[in-house]
């Protein structure tokens, strides 16, 4: 991506969605790809694809802060972007797109689309039910129980590894110990 591309991506994206900003950058990241096809591929895949983007435009090394969510005590880290691409099962290969089957159901991998149909949900627990049933393609995703809710994040994790990217994080100021989301696209748009 050169000046010019990195200046019109930005031009074009910062007024929209932080959804719509996430495929901008995803279409610059994967050129060859038909951009229409973008929101129906998996979210790991467009995560890993930015993450590929984010080192060749400025480097690999990921720095970020966070507050803590006890003291508020600021942390500051670092990352390695190549670290996070090499705890992918199949780092710069397109996720297995079969579906997943657990206890009667079965399940396709999330996509950005799907976020942005759930995208106006200000309840969590709403919005994680709302996604389950958008990828469930086979059985009632209403009957899914907290044990078996478990169960499929932990299959979905497992089958798009750089779908949810989290961190552990330990305050040193309170000793609080928690996991962090960390957000590809959000962090390459702020940069």
């Amino acid at each position: 991506m050169d000046a010019q591309t990195l200046i019109r991506c930005w031009e074009h994206g910062r007024r929209r969605h932080t959804l719509d900003r996430a495929l901008l950058m995803y279409a610059e990241a994967v050129p060859d790809a038909p951009a229409a096809t973008l929101a129906d591929r998996p979210i790991g895949e467009r995560n890993a694809a930015l993450l590929r983007l984010r080192r060749a435009l400025f480097g690999d090394d990921l720095k970020s802060c966070v507050d803590c969510p006890e003291c508020s005590e600021r942390l500051e880290f670092s990352l390695s972007a190549r670290a996070l691409l090499a705890a992918t099962t199949h780092p710069g290969e397109r996720p297995e797109h079969s579906a997943l089957s657990i206890r009667g159901l079965r399940l396709r991998l999330p996509t950005t689309r799907d976020l942005a149909a759930i995208a106006d949900e200000t309840d969590t627990a709403s919005a994680e039910c709302r996604l389950l049933m958008r990828v469930c393609e086979e059985g009632d995703a209403r009957a899914i129980t907290d044990e078996l809710r478990a169960d499929l994040a932990r299959m979905l994790d497992a089958a798009d590894p750089c779908m949810d990217l989290g961190i552990d994080l330990n305050c040193p100021a309170c000793g609080h110990a928690w996991n962090a989301s960390f957000d590809v696209p959000a962090f390459l748009w702020d940069e």
